[in-house]
């Protein structure tokens, strides 16, 4: 009995033994499958490849975009084209090698700068900064430059400083470290304009004649041709500045054929607004002409100044006439000339209303020089009806001026006091003339005496 439990019990012991061995086996085989893919992907799969560039440098040329034509005084933008022509020669694709953030033909923190050199021009930017221009690409900058008045026409050639820094060589260390080796590359380019032969003119001299507010007057002008080029059929024009008194009358003489370095005299007619005042004002001067090119072009406007004197003008210095209701008298008035110019043919004139009349209401005064005063005098009556007190009659002055335009002056006022025949012994001022003759005649009469005596 003994033996049979142990036996039974021996192969309880054996049956379970058995059992966990299959367990075990299945998990040894999942890791050695896991492994074995792993180093089927380390060594069937291929490593990743990098670029290795031997050779190449950036190549930058520049060239003006649009016309590089500019004539003198001008002011122009400048559009600057940078283009890299620059070429990585040699490329190397294999494993183990680290890619490289920059190219060899990369130029890197570009800064472009313009130079007048020996052209006649001021350049007005300041450096520029154009990052970085890859290889088979462009950038570009606008340069603001201005071309010298007095420019002398011809070819020239601009200085452009190109600054930049490059890529020359790329050091690997191990799989995963890669030292970078930088230059910096200053170099000159040239830029060539062209400046345009053009007709510039100097007024020399200027001459006016009866130039004064409200009246028309000449003035002569000696042009010159102080530019490069020779004008055909030329046309000296002057022209109103902006909002300029002086209006041009007749505004443009031919001269033909207007040659370098030569002058010209020319004449005109112009009129002065009545509102300007005693000063110097603008006026345009230029030239439209013929060029070499056969085009019709005009100079540039040159402004010169202008004086213009005070207007005629006109004032009563007389007193006032005393006058009864019902009275006919004959009034003096003494008109000035308070303006800036003689006044031809002067003729002064009232306007009688009620309570007056006048049958006789012009009077001419001839010429009248500024600062001349000439007495007029006009037969008024006045109405038996007319109140005791001050009036003012309307007066105008008709003249004519240097160029015989004929013109009429601002109103005036002509002042006539209207009283009563008995209030002239109130009045203080006929008492004193009355009482100064008394004396007078007395004095006389006592000396005539004392002479017989």
């Amino acid at each position: 009995m003994i033996n049979t439990q142990q036996t039974i019990a021996c192969k309880k012991q054996n049956l379970a033994t058995s059992a966990s061995v299959p367990k075990r086996y299945n998990s040894l085989l999942a890791y050695a499958s896991l492994l074995a893919i792993v180093c089927a992907v380390i060594f069937i799969t291929p490593a990743q490849a990098g670029t290795k560039y031997m050779a190449g440098s950036p190549e930058l040329s520049a060239y003006i975009s649009g016309t590089n034509e500019v004539s003198p005084g001008d002011t122009v933008q400048l559009k600057v084209v940078i283009e890299n022509k620059g070429v990585n020669e040699f490329k190397f694709v294999q494993s183990g090698i680290v890619e490289r953030d920059d190219l060899p033909n990369t130029a890197k923190f570009l800064t472009v700068s313009l130079a007048a050199g020996d052209a006649p021009v001021t350049i007005k930017s300041d450096p520029q900064m154009l990052g970085d221009v890859q290889g088979s690409s462009t950038v570009s900058c606008v340069i603001t430059t201005q071309v010298d008045k007095d420019a002398a026409a011809g070819s020239y050639d601009l200085p452009l400083t190109l600054k930049y820094t490059y890529m020359y060589e790329a050091e690997q260390y191990g799989i995963d470290t890669i030292q970078y080796y930088y230059k910096e590359k200053n170099e000159t380019l040239s830029l060539p304009i062209k400046i345009r032969p053009e007709l510039k003119i100097s007024v020399i001299s200027t001459e006016a004649e009866h130039l004064n507010a409200g009246t028309e007057g000449y003035i002569t002008l000696e042009v010159k041709n102080v530019g490069h080029e020779n004008g055909k059929n030329a046309i000296i024009r002057i022209v109103r500045n902006d909002l300029s008194p002086v209006l041009p009358t007749s505004g443009s003489m031919y001269i033909g054929d207007f040659a370098v370095n030569q002058t010209v005299t020319s004449r005109f007619k112009i009129s002065i607004s009545s509102d300007a005042e005693e000063q110097t004002y603008p006026l345009d001067v230029l030239v439209n002409y013929e060029n070499s090119e056969g085009a019709q072009v005009s100079s540039d406007v040159e402004t010169i100044g202008v004086h213009v004197g005070k207007k005629i003008d006109f004032g009563i210095v007389s007193e006032p006439d005393t006058v009864f209701p019902g009275q006919k008298k004959v009034i003096n008035v003494r008109y000035t000339n308070t303006g800036g110019a003689t006044a031809y043919n002067v003729q002064a004139r009232i306007s009688a209303v009620d309570p007056f009349t006048s049958n006789d209401d012009t009077a001419f005064l001839g010429t009248l020089a500024p600062g001349d005063t000439r007495e007029a005098t006009f037969e008024i009556s006045v109405d038996k009806s007319a109140t005791i007190k001050e009036y003012a009659l309307d007066s105008e002055i008709r003249y004519r001026d240097a160029l015989d335009n004929s013109l009429i002056s601002d109103p005036l006022k002509v002042r006539i006091v209207v009283q009563n025949e008995d209030s002239l012994l109130g009045n203080p001022f006929v008492v004193a003339v009355i009482a100064a003759a008394v004396i007078l005649v007395g004095y006389l009469v006592y000396r005539r005496r004392t002479t017989r005596q």
